[in-house]
């Protein structure tokens, strides 16, 4: 399985990003979910949504109404959109896959056993 993000950078505060994981390799798992978290400094890695091999969307409930999650299948990536961006939302954004039914229906990044390098997401005020 491999994951690569992209599209982190600056952001000025009430604007918008898009992020984009290519990813390969997990197809062949019959479940399988992937996601999106983020973490900043001294804080725990937090999960932001993902999708599964069901066709489920799971959104984080404290992010609900900001970001967008969706599968971009021509390009073989998972696309994050985030609007209304705060210097609270400053961290680093990461591409996380699940291989096993664990991962379904949960954010919790233990699930997760497959990441990527992430991507420097700063949010200015």
């Amino acid at each position: 399985v491999h994951l690569v993000e992209s599209g982190g950078g600056s952001v000025q505060a009430g604007g918008s990003l898009s992020l984009s994981c290519a990813a390969s390799g997990f197809s062949s798992f019959r479940d399988h979910c992937l996601g999106w978290f983020r973490q900043a400094p001294g804080k725990e890695r937090e999960g932001l949504g993902s999708i599964n091999s069901y066709g489920g969307t799971l959104v984080s409930d404290s992010l609900k109404g900001r970001i967008v999650i969706s599968n971009n299948n021509a390009k073989n990536t998972l696309d994050l959109q985030m609007s209304s961006l705060e210097p609270e939302d400053t961290a680093m954004y990461y591409c996380a896959a699940g291989t096993s039914f664990g991962c379904v229906g949960t954010l919790s990044a233990t699930k997760y056993e497959y990441w990527g390098q992430g991507t420097q997401v700063t949010v200015s005020s």
